[in-house]
Order: structure tokens, then sequence, then C-alpha cells
């Protein structure tokens, strides 16, 4: 089963050397991983996307909670969340014809095209993970040139939250 961690993490050297340490230690696989400052500037918030049983998930979690820079934890898989994906992706766009479909499918996916060349579109594109596999799947028939994804952000929804 796939499960979304968020982690509330001390922002120091190191730290997420160790979180990610934890699971290459044990032969964990980490789908996605995404970092960034919160809004105290001690902390930074992890975002890991883990395939695994629900025992070993909750393994990963006690495991993780045990390291003296986890502040806290939560799954967020465990209850009702919003999760959202970022990518850029560079497509050939040389004739009218390829400019029009690509733009067509843009709109179509709420897109949106962010830089234009003579030979190149490149589209931002933000939604579930499900959404920008369908985008990228819809522009197979364009020749794709190069695809950036961010990887998961997640929160909880409602009043549930991740905070000191």
């Amino acid at each position: 089963m796939r499960h979304i961690i968020s982690i509330l993490i001390e922002n120091e050297a190191g730290a997420l050397s160790r979180v990610v340490g934890l699971f290459s230690a044990r032969a964990y696989n980490i789908e996605s991983l995404t970092v960034a400052p919160t809004e105290d500037s001690s902390l930074s918030r992890i975002t890991i996307v883990a395939i695994g049983t629900d025992q070993i998930i909750e393994q990963i979690t006690k495991q993780l909670n045990k390291l003296i820079d986890v502040v806290k934890l939560l799954d967020l898989s465990e209850g009702p969340h919003i999760e959202r994906e970022m990518v850029l992706i560079k497509v050939k766009a040389a004739t009218m014809d390829q400019r029009d479909d690509i733009k067509r499918l843009a709109d179509i996916f709420r897109g949106h095209i962010i830089d234009v060349t003579t030979s190149t579109y490149t589209i931002e594109l933000t939604g579930s993970g499900r959404k920008v596999d369908s985008f990228i799947e819809a522009l197979a028939e364009h020749k794709i040139l190069e695809t950036v994804r961010s990887g998961v952000s997640g929160i909880a929804r409602g009043d549930k939250i991740l905070h000191v």
C-alpha cells in the first residue's frame, strides 16, 4: 500500500541524511521525497511517499520517531488528506498543428504554458499524481524532451495538523 509520511524535523545539517539513511539501511524504497522549511525557520517538513505493508510502514514510523531530529510525524494516508504534485514538461512544438494540440491538452488539464520557443513549449501542471500521469500519457504522441516532477506534497484535511 502507498503511504504518505509527513515529518517535522529540526532544520539542521545532516537531519535529512539521517532520515533517508534509515530507509536505505533497511532496503526500503522512497518513491517520492520533498523537503522545505516551514513557517518556523528552525523546522523543515519532509514528505515521503513509500510503498509497503501496514506493518512495514508502522516499523518505519517507529524508527523515524526514535531519530533525535524528528519533532513530529504523521502518516497522511491514515485519514482524509490533500496531495499535489507539480510537473514541468518540455515538448517539441515545431508545427502549428503540434502547437494547437499541445495548447488544447494543456487547457483541458488546466496546465499553463510557461515558456515558448520556436520549437518547444514548456508546460507547468499541478494536481494529483494521477492527473500528472494522465497528462504525460496524453502527450505521448508528441515528443517529450524533458520532464521534471516535484514529488508529492501533502496536508491533512480539516482540523488535523502536523505542528509542534
